[in-house]
Order: structure tokens, then sequence, then C-alpha cells
């Protein structure tokens, strides 16, 4: 007696297949739901919080005062009225250099002798700084609020000398700055680290997260030797690992930066399409290294250490310019450079996608030809393993 043979399932049928199965996979799996699901949302709230003051302010900074005169205890005064520093007033160099080394301040100025002399007689004179470099923004703050303060008491020594020539106060002001500078941020309107840094590293977070996920979904189906390699079948997974990625993409450019305040919806068609076209491009890359690693603890032993490096040949963390040679074409090869460089312009600044197209086409490309390889790959791994099958049921 024969048995009737199954017939073959139509392309709809395996793509509903494989959409299924990879939600099961998900929701069946702790790991999976921890890297795919829960992971992002901590990140999106517990990440942003250290910078949640956006820039430093009241830097511990440190004034050793030799003059001792109303221009030096003047100077002073403006220094401790700017939010940028904290100012204590030290007795000595030693003892200020000594509190540097011990991080009880961060940068401490010299205001030496003769300083109300030298001004009075016209002569050129000058207060020294000096500032711990191992802490850049700190530094900066620090060096930023002694130049405000000794530049406001500069300016006023200046108008008060064109006064004295016979000009009104006025006339004074135009002639100690002729050409004044107006200052006005465009696209971090705070100014604030939060808003220059967080954006950027959201798009490598949900890289990572649905990178790694993926790849530890797959590598559980390569060790239960149940991956199926149609190219309809892996649209599906795809499709069901891109929907996780979408639903964490709008959560971040939807909510987490509307809810901290980021700069965000400059280009929000731009933005979409990209988030629309990122998603899939990175489930791909996932499944692919799932193959690869054949293992699903290789996958958070190798990606998650990668991201550091990802980030700084991403061109943010550093310019890209000022990388080696070789490492400014490699860093192309990383989704995640063309994704940051066009998130940050298309939700922050508001490019066209005229202009930022290649960045898009970019990711695209990479998408297609991950997957022809994933089919291919998959297709030769399947028939292997087939095949061995085969063999070990006809030798029992």
């Amino acid at each position: 007696m024969t048995t009737p043979s199954k017939s073959p399932m139509s392309a709809t049928q395996k793509l509903t297949a494989g959409i299924v199965e990879t939600f099961r996979a998900i929701l069946g799996d702790k790991g999976a739901i921890m890297l795919l699901i829960i992971a992002p949302l901590i990140y999106g709230f517990f990440y942003p919080w250290p910078y949640s003051s956006e820039a430093t302010r009241q830097v511990p900074v440190a004034i050793v005062d030799h003059d001792q005169t109303p221009l030096s205890r003047q100077i002073i005064r403006y220094a401790t009225a700017s939010p940028r520093i904290s100012v204590q007033v030290l007795n000595d160099e030693r003892q200020a250099r000594e509190a540097l080394w011990n991080n009880q301040i961060y940068a401490y100025m010299i205001i030496p002798d003769n300083l109300k002399h030298d001004v009075v007689m016209r002569r050129p004179t000058s207060v020294s700084v000096e500032g711990n470099g191992s802490y850049l923004l700190l530094n900066r703050e620090a060096l930023t609020g002694f130049s405000e303060s000794v530049g406001t008491m500069s300016a006023g020594i200046e108008i008060r000398q064109f006064m004295a020539t016979g000009m009104n106060r006025d006339q004074a002001k135009v002639a100690q700055n002729p050409i004044p500078l107006m200052s006005h941020a465009l696209y971090n309107t705070a100014q604030g680290y939060a808003s220059y840094i967080v954006p950027a590293v959201a798009i490598l977070i949900l890289q990572q997260m649905l990178l790694t996920g993926t790849a530890l979904v797959v590598g559980t189906w390569a060790e239960q030797r149940i991956v199926r390699t149609t190219p309809v079948e892996w649209a599906g997974r795809i499709f069901a690992l891109s929907c996780v990625g979408w639903f964490n993409g709008l959560l971040y450019f939807g909510w987490i930066f509307n809810l901290q305040d980021y700069p965000r919806g400059a280009n929000m068609s731009a933005t979409l399409l990209l988030l629309l076209i990122f998603a899939p491009v990175i489930a791909s890359i996932g499944c692919m290294l799932g193959m690869w690693f054949k293992q699903r603890e290789r996958a958070l032993q190798i990606l998650l250490f990668s991201s550091l490096p990802m980030f700084f040949l991403s061109g943010y963390s550093w310019p890209a310019e000022a990388l080696p040679h070789a490492l400014q074409y490699i860093r192309w090869l990383l989704p995640s450079t063309p994704a940051i460089e066009a998130s940050v312009r298309f939700n922050q600044i508001g490019t066209p996608l005229s202009e930022a197209w290649y960045l898009i086409a970019i990711l695209l490309l990479m998408g297609i030809l991950n997957f022809i390889t994933l089919c291919y790959v998959g297709r030769i791994r399947s028939h292997r393993s087939e095949y061995n099958d085969e063999r070990s049921h006809e030798h029992t």
C-alpha cells in the first residue's frame, strides 16, 4: 500500500511558514527575547541617562592670585559667575598642582604679579591656565570658562581706554569689537553631548541587538539541523526578524528621541525609508552569520564585542579622514557606517534624500548581495545535510 505524496507548498505557504516559524523561534527562546525585545528597551531608556544634563557645568577649578589687586579680584568674580566652572582660590601653585594631580580640580589659572601695573602701563601681559587633558570635555569647559572671564575683563578695560580718548560708551563698544561674532547652533540646539552622541549610538544599538539576536536564532537552527534553504522561506524569516527591527526603530525615532528631546524629525520620510531598508539588511546579515557560526553562543562571543570598533570606524566619534587610508575603504563594508551617517543627516539635519541617496543605495546593495549569498550557501548546506541524512539512513 502506497501513501499519497504531499503536494508541494506554494510560495505563499512557504513565506507564511517562514514567518510563523521565526516568530515561534523568537518567542520560544529566552536569549532571543532578551536581545531582540528587552535589550533595546533597556538601552533606549538607560543609555541616555548619564548624559541627561547634556552639557558639562560647574567643573571644579582653582585660581592662584599672585597680584592681589582689585583687578585680579574682579577676574575671580567674573570666573565665579561663570556657569561652566566652580572656582576655589588657592594660596600657591604647588597646592593647585597637587589638587590637579588628585583630580580635585581639572584646571587652574595663575594670575601673575604686577598684572594691574602692566595693564595700567599698557604693557602686554597674560594669565596662564593649566588643565587636565585626559578629560576632554571637562578640560574644554574649564578653559572656555577661564577664557570668557578674562575676555570679559579685557573687553571692559579696552572700552574704558577708548572712553578716555573722548568716545562715548557706544562708540567704545564698537571700537573694541568692530565685527561681533554671532554664534547659533543649527542642528544640536542644546549644544549638548547627549544630543550629539546618543542618536548615532542608537543606530548601532539597533544594529547590534538585531544582528546578534538573529545570529542566535539561526545558530540554534544550525545546531538542530533544521536550516531551510528556499529563498522564499528565507524571505519569510527575514521579514519576521525585520518586523522586530522596525518596531524597535520606530520606538527609538518616534518615542525615545522625543522623550529625551533630541533633535529629530527633520526629514521623517527619508528616515522611515532608511529604517525600512536598514532592518532587512541587518536581519539578512545576521542570518548569514548564524549559518557561518553554526553555534548560538558564538554569536554572543563575537558580535557583542564588535560594537566599539564599528562605531569608531563609522567616522562619527573620530574623523574618517584621520583614519588610516585602508580603513577609510574597509569601513564602508559595515552597515553601521552608511546607516549612522544617513540617520544623522535625515533625522537631525534634514538633508534631502536626493543629496544622500547613495547611503541608502549602499545599504540596499549590501542587503541584495547578502541575500543572494545567504540563499546560495544555505542551499549548499541543505543539500549536504540531506545527503548525509540519506547516507546515514541507508547505513542503518
